[in-house]
């Protein structure tokens, strides 16, 4: 969970984990119904990739960044993270790891 001391800065985290290879396809399912449920009802969720590893696809990372503590938390007592993460945990072969990152550069136009 991310600092909830700068409540009013965005919050960047990473989350990776690598699951069952027989559970790919109900991963993949899971994702992106969880993805589409972000991009209709979280606006404080800036932005949520999910990216998979090519030449170990039972590799996953999530990508993303909260507008500030307030939509972290919106994200993280959702409905939808928690019936995610009742499909995922059990198909990941040890714990989802998540790591807060502060950005130091970017080559886009604008910052999120």
């Amino acid at each position: 969970m991310a600092n909830m001391e700068n409540s009013n800065q965005e919050i960047r985290q990473l989350a990776y984990y690598e699951v069952h290879p027989e559970a790919i396809g109900q991963v993949l399912s899971a994702i992106k119904e969880f993805v589409a449920y972000i991009r209709r009802n979280e606006p404080g969720t800036l932005r949520y990739e999910v990216w998979q590893e090519p030449e170990n696809p039972t590799r996953f990372v999530h990508i993303f960044v909260f507008r500030d503590a307030k939509a972290n938390q919106v994200h993280s007592e959702s409905t939808a993270v928690k019936k995610f993460s009742g499909i995922l945990y059990p198909q990941c072969l040890e714990p989802v790891k998540f790591i807060d990152y502060q950005q130091v550069a970017s080559n886009a136009s604008t910052l999120l």
